[in-house]
């Protein structure tokens, strides 16, 4: 990455702080109040070929717009839009960029327009970088756990400090190699850690027990998006996401018996809800197989040998 690549992402996410760029015009001018609101940032991942997928979340029945450009002034956007995102899905949508130039950084912004009248909430800004064609070195981190053992936000450290810190990196992309989230993890106000020291969690209704329902479940991945170094770790770089065993339960299996926390004790219900919600908040291309709930797939990329 060049100086002049750093240098605009830099610019562009300065500018997400909510400065409309030079060619944006929401679609109806309206108040802040009336106008749909993004709070959960935008994701984008499952980079293959020409192809890239932006993802993002509103809080009314709405289309996601995203325009891209290999500039950052945006002087010549591309525009794609979702379909309506809505109750069914948690409000979430996502898009698949198109016709991208190899191994060019790419910007994005995305915003919401309201179903019934239009109007359009404040942009989100995002960048990355597409697939090259030729070799060359790559860089990527990974990690996976996300708010596992009762380990949650804590604000007295300034959060989950970790995505900061591989943002700084600026990887090609990210692997989450699992646990999402931890559905079978709580998150309570306190935690006393070794020599009696106390950790201060945020907490949500949703992460007050172990996920049962579906809005539990989704309310677990609204709780990651809840910190700000995750979200602008999201969207500055790319991801592939997998799927464990905490997004449901510990080691779970078809024949796991449930604790004394669940009052549901069909794993397989909670695992077919578990799964709609990680569809729902992951940046992946989703694929028609399995009733369109098939999370494997195979990305393919060339890179540099050391």
């Amino acid at each position: 990455m060049t100086q002049l690549d750093l240098t605009r992402r830099r610019i562009i996410q300065a500018a997400g702080a909510g400065f409309l760029l030079p060619g944006l015009a929401p679609a109806v001018i309206a108040s802040f109040k009336d106008r749909p609101k993004m709070t959960d940032g935008v994701q984008s991942g499952d980079l293959l070929g020409d192809r890239a997928m932006v993802w993002s979340r509103g809080d009314r029945p709405s289309r996601m717009v995203v325009e891209w450009d290999t500039r950052s002034m945006f002087s010549n956007p591309r525009r794609v839009v979702s379909t309506l995102a809505d109750q069914r899905n948690d409000f979430t949508a996502r898009v698949e960029l198109t016709g991208l130039p190899a191994d060019q950084a790419i910007y994005y912004r995305v915003f919401f327009e309201d179903a019934q009248s239009g109007v359009a909430s404040e942009p989100w800004f995002g960048h990355l970088r597409s697939v090259p064609q030729a070799q060359r070195d790559i860089r990527f981190v990974w990690s996976g756990d996300t708010v596992g053992q009762g380990f949650g936000i804590n604000p007295d450290i300034g959060g989950m400090r970790i995505y900061e810190a591989m943002r700084l990196r600026l990887p090609d992309f990210f692997i989450h190699s699992g646990d999402t989230i931890y559905a079978d993890g709580p998150v309570p106000a306190e935690v006393v850690t070794e020599g009696g020291r106390i950790w201060r969690n945020i907490t949500t209704e949703e992460k007050s027990k172990v996920a049962e329902t579906l809005d539990e479940y989704r309310g677990a991945y609204r709780y990651n998006l809840m910190d700000e170094n995750l979200r602008r770790f999201n969207a500055e770089v790319p991801q592939i996401w997998q799927w464990d065993d905490h997004e449901v339960s510990n080691n779970w299996s078809p024949s796991k018996q449930l604790d004394e926390r669940y009052k549901v004790k069909d794993i397989q219900l909670l695992a077919a809800r578990e799964r709609q919600a990680f569809l729902e908040y992951a940046p992946k291309r989703l694929q028609s197989a399995d009733n369109g709930g098939r999370i494997y797939r195979k990305l393919a990329r060339r890179c540099s040998r050391h």
